[in-house]
């Protein structure tokens, strides 16, 4: 009988110590509730939690708005960049002469070339729009150093 006793004291305790457990964990979930508000009432702590919530609206619709702009203005900047060396002339030795392609999200920018002879370089730039030359024809390497622009932009990405 002893045993018995013992045994459904021991079941008691244990019961007990859960209870207590349990209890302590929604004491500690209740005052997080209400922590801020004056008065401990449910409307109150209710009210509290609406108006974090109409805040937290408000900032991700401000933040949308931001990512938004940003991501209009991000195309708009430097993101391929392209270059080209060439021999344009045969009595001149070794690729000095290069194409240099800069470009935005747009494929919108300019290419410099510039072609080395034996006593003068000389420089060119044309405006590019959307892969094509503007105001002047583009040469074959103009083109060519638009596309590996383009092409190594599409790398990074791994598109490609």
């Amino acid at each position: 009988m002893e045993l018995l006793f013992y045994l459904v004291s021991i079941i008691i305790l244990i019961w007990l110590a859960g209870l207590t457990f349990y209890l302590y964990k929604i004491k500690k979930f209740n005052q997080r509730l209400v922590e801020g508000v004056n008065k401990g009432n449910l409307t109150n702590v209710l009210d509290k939690i609406l108006d974090n919530l109409d805040n937290n609206k408000l900032n991700i619709e401000d933040l949308r708005k931001r990512l938004d702009n940003i991501s209009d203005e991000v195309i708009r900047h430097v993101q391929k960049v392209g270059l080209l060396r060439f021999n344009p002339f045969e009595d001149t030795g070794g690729d000095q002469s290069f194409v240099l392609a800069i470009l935005d999200g747009k494929d919108t920018g300019i290419v410099l070339t510039s072609l080395h002879n034996r006593g003068i370089t000389r420089w060119y730039a044309k405006k590019v729009e959307e892969g094509r030359g503007v105001d002047h024809e583009l040469s074959d390497e103009e083109k060519k150093a638009i596309k590996q622009a383009v092409k190594l932009k599409l790398e990074k990405k791994g598109k490609i």
